[in-house]
C-alpha cells in the first residue's frame, strides 16, 4: 500500500482535468483496507480509472485506488466464471473473454475504466449492461470492516445504476468481480448498426452460417466506437455525459409534435413497455450544441452526448457550466431533463 499528500488527479480522470487531492492511498490487497491510518483526511472516496467522474474542485478528502489486477477463470457446467480484480482494466477483460473464445461481453469491448468500477455504474453499450454477467461482487465493507461477497442479482442493477450508487453509495469498496461468460455461440447484434456493421466487415455469410467470433464482434465494436467516440488519451471526455432519458408515452408523444414543428423529422426512439428511451444525443443535437464550444469545454463534433475539455486547459467550472447550458436547452425546448450519467465528486 502506498499513501500520497496533495496528489495531481489529471492521470485518474479521463477529462484530464487539473485538480488535487488531499490524500491518495493505492493498495494490491484486500487485507490492507483494514489497515489505512484512520488519521487520513476525510472523506474516503473509492475510485476506479476516473472515466466516469466529474471532480468539481479539488477533494479535500482521501482517495482509494486499487491495484489488484488478476483474471482467474474457472470452468462450470453451464458457464465459465471468471473471477477479475477490482483494478484491472475493463477492455483487459474483454481482449481476454475475446482470445480465449467466450461470450458476454464482447459488446461492451472499448469502455475505459476498471473493473471494479464498471460493476459500480453498471457500463452497458449495445444492448449489453455489465449487469447481465455479474456473478457476485467482493467488497470491503467499510462499516463493519470486514470483507463480504454480494451476489450480482442483489445489486439492484438498472440503466447505468446500481445499488452501489444508491442505497449503498461509499459504503462497499469492490475488490473483485466474478462474471460469466459463456462458451456457447451466443452474439448479440440486434443494436443500433452493430448487425450492418459487422455484414459491411466480414460479409452476412459469416453472419448466416454462424461463423462469427467474440473477436470479430469485438473488432467491430472497436472500429464503432472509434467513429464516434474520443480516445480520453487525445481529447479528455468522461464518455457519455448524460443518460439516455425514459419518459411516458405522453411525454413522447409531445416531443414528437415539437419535432415536427421544428422540423427536426423522426423521433429516434426505443420502447420500453409504458415507456419511451429517447437519445439523449438526438435531444441534445437539436437544440445545437453537437460541436459546440463554451470556453474550454465543448461537446464532441461525432457525438453529441459527450462533452470533452475542447482546449486541454478546462477546468471544473467550465464543464459545469456547459452541462447547465445543455440541460436548460433541453429544458426549454421538448419539456424533458436531462440527468448526468457521469458522477459528480
Amino acid at each position: 500500500m502506498d499513501i500520497f499528500y496533495d496528489v495531481p488527479l489529471e492521470k485518474l480522470n479521463t477529462f484530464r482535468l487539473k485538480v488535487n487531492a488531499a490524500c491518495l492511498v493505492e493498495y494490491d490487497t484486500p487485507e490492507e483496507l483494514r489497515t489505512i491510518p484512520a488519521e487520513l483526511p476525510a472523506p474516503r472516496k473509492a475510485i476506479g480509472g476516473g472515466s466516469n467522474l466529474l471532480f468539481t474542485g479539488d477533494f479535500p478528502g482521501t482517495l482509494l485506488h486499487s491495484r489488484i489486477r488478476f483474471i482467474q477463470p474457472v470452468e462450470m457446467q453451464e458457464y465459465v466464471l471468471v473471477r477479475v480484480g477490482s483494478g484491472a482494466r475493463w477492455d483487459d477483460l474483454c481482449a481476454w473473454a475475446a482470445d480465449h473464445g467466450l461470450w458476454g461481453i464482447e459488446n461492451l469491448s472499448g469502455i475505459p475504466g476498471e473493473v471494479g468500477a464498471a460493476a459500480v455504474q453498471n457500463i452497458g453499450a449495445y444492448g449489453i449492461e455489465a449487469g447481465d454477467v455479474v456473478d457476485a461482487v467482493e467488497c470491503f465493507d467499510t462499516r463493519r470492516q470486514c470483507p463480504v461477497v454480494i451476489k450480482g442479482a442483489d445489486c439492484g442493477y438498472g440503466y447505468r445504476t446500481s445499488r452501489f450508487k444508491e442505497d449503498w453509495k461509499d459504503r462497499y469498496i469492490v475488490t473483485a468481480v466474478g462474471i460469466r461468460l459463456t462458451r456457447e455461440y451466443r452474439p448479440r447484434l440486434d443494436y443500433g448498426h452493430v448487425r450492418a456493421a459487422l455484414e459491411e466487415r466480414f460479409g452476412s455469410y459469416v453472419l448466416e452460417q454462424g461463423e462469427l467470433t467474440p473477436a470479430r464482434v469485438r473488432e467491430t465494436i472497436l472500429s464503432i466506437r472509434r467513429t464516434k467516440l474520443p480516445d480520453p488519451a487525445d481529447i479528455g471526455s468522461a464518455g457519455s455525459f448524460f443518460r439516455n432519458p425514459v419518459v411516458s408515452r405522453d411525454c413522447f408523444d409531445a416531443v414528437v409534435r415539437t419535432a415536427e414543428q421544428r422540423g427536426f423529422g423522426t423521433v429516434p426512439h426505443y420502447d420500453n413497455g409504458d415507456q419511451v428511451k429517447i437519445p439523449a444525443a438526438w435531444l441534445i443535437e437539436q437544440c445545437g450544441w453537437k460541436g459546440k464550444t463554451l470556453g474550454h469545454a465543448g461537446v464532441y463534433g461525432k457525438q453529441a452526448l459527450v462533452l470533452v475539455n475542447a482546449t486541454g486547459q478546462a477546468a471544473p467550472a467550465d464543464i459545469l457550466l456547459l452541462e447547465e447550458q445543455i440541460k436548460a436547452s433541453v429544458q426549454a425546448v421538448f419539456g424533458i431533463t436531462l440527468n448526468p450519467e457521469v458522477e459528480h465528486v
